[in-house]
């Protein structure tokens, strides 16, 4: 009974010198990344022309870091919101009202058709919104890059 008894005591002070002597592990801090989002040099809620919208929409979507390196855009979701005139079903007046139509795309600059399409129906007031913008690193670490939205004059 001495032995069970010798032999619970050494295990019980092996047990607590190993978590006494344990460090607590700490995360290392990630290193915040400030990201700039840009289209034909337009930032985040500027407004351009028509004219000038244009041709920047058939530009490349460039993502910079606070030193000007620029990252791969791997993905992010394009949003185009048009005005249209719709008629109110009970009282036949027409109003204005907002349409959206969004795609996700894995290249940039967007798809001919889509360059097409907002070409063609693009007017002042209406908006170009690129979000959801995820790119990569020299490493292969995937980050999120800010929103940009382009209000047309």
């Amino acid at each position: 009974m001495n032995l069970i008894r010798y032999f619970f005591v050494i295990a019980c002070l092996f047990l607590t010198i190993q978590t006494i002597a344990q460090k607590p592990v700490t995360p290392k801090p990630i290193k915040q990344i400030k990201f700039k989002t840009t289209l034909g040099g337009y930032k985040n809620n500027d407004s351009i022309y028509k004219v000038v919208a244009d041709s920047v929409i058939g530009m490349p979507l460039v993502i910079r870091d606070d030193k000007n390196k620029t990252y791969e855009v791997s993905s992010y979701e394009f949003l185009y919101r048009k005005f249209v005139t719709s008629e109110d079903e009970t009282t036949g007046k027409p109003y204005r009202t907002s349409q959206v139509r969004s795609q996700l795309f894995k290249a940039t600059p967007l798809k001919q058709t889509w360059l097409n399409f907002v070409r063609e129906e693009l007017k002042p007031g209406e908006e170009l919104h690129f979000f959801a913008v995820i790119v990569k690193d020299g490493k292969g670490n995937v980050m999120y890059a800010p929103d940009l939205k382009i209000t047309i004059k």
